[in-house]
């Protein structure tokens, strides 16, 4: 009695357990889809970072994206070294990558600038922007909260009185401090350009003087300067056509509040 009660239904039902197992193992092995090893191999490749600077939403659809014929040199951050294990997973020549470094455009730390009022909220320079655009005189300028840091993958930006600064030797150019700053003061450009207008403001350049030391005051001087015509100050700031600029830095060098800075001896190239 105990063992038709008991016993033989929980041997039935641990016997088709068995059974249902075996046959999904089987099942598994029959159906299974074999996996591409050079996927496997292109994304160990790949940083994995998932920053989006390829054009592509992420690592693994970059990935796929190669195998089907995508070019191999668009992971910025991974630079010249993953592109040439990438072409070299295909078996296709390797491209030159493009490399690219961010930009914050603002000098205006606290030693040039002053704040309007103290802000005591959200340690945040989204949250900051909030109230009134922010607590420094300047509307244009850097919050130094940090959002841009926060995000860096190769902590190549640091705060330094109150300013983001960024080491360039450090930096992979995946373009995550751009999208993450509220003020949009940083930009991504090539690592080959060593001059940059550390400035954003649009306001004209007597306000611009009266609230920051290194401020563009749209003198025009970077502009007359220029060789090759390739900065233009346009709507009270300077704008640099890096397809133009040769990096000779003669407008660094005439710039009167230095908002125009040459970098190039701050600056590591990686290979």
């Amino acid at each position: 009695m105990v063992f038709e009660s008991y016993i033989l239904p929980v041997l039935i039902f641990a016997g088709a357990g068995l059974i249902a197992g075996a046959l999904l193992y089987a099942a598994s092995k029959i159906f299974a889809v074999k996996a591409d090893e050079k996927l496997e191999a292109v994304n160990e490749a790949l940083p994995g970072i998932n920053c989006g600077a390829c054009g592509y939403s992420g690592c693994g659809d970059y990935a796929n994206a190669i195998i089907d014929g995508a070019p191999t040199n668009l992971c910025k951050a991974g630079g010249t070294a993953v592109a040439e294990k990438l072409a070299e997973i295909l078996g296709v020549e390797a491209a030159e990558v493009d490399q690219l470094v961010a930009v914050v455009h603002c000098n205006g730390d606290c030693n040039a600038t002053s704040p309007k009022y103290t802000f005591d909220g959200v340690s945040s320079c989204a949250a900051a922007k909030r109230f009134y655009g922010g607590s420094e005189s300047c509307a244009y300028g850097c919050l130094g909260f940090g959002d841009c840091a926060s995000v860096c993958p190769n902590g190549a930006i640091s705060i330094k009185d109150g300013l983001a600064k960024v080491d360039k030797s450090l930096c992979v150019g995946c373009g995550l401090c751009e999208k993450a700053c509220p003020k949009k003061i940083i930009t991504m450009k090539s690592i080959k350009k060593f001059v940059d207008v550390a400035c954003s403001s649009t306001s004209v350049g007597k306000t611009t003087k009266e609230i920051c030391k290194v401020g563009c005051i749209a003198c025009k001087i970077c502009e007359r300067k220029c060789p090759e015509g390739a900065i233009k100050v346009n709507n009270n700031l300077a704008q640099i056509d890096y397809s133009k600029c040769t990096s000779c830095g003669i407008c660094a060098q005439s710039c009167p509040t230095h908002a125009i800075v040459d970098c190039r001896n701050s600056l590591e190239v990686r290979n």
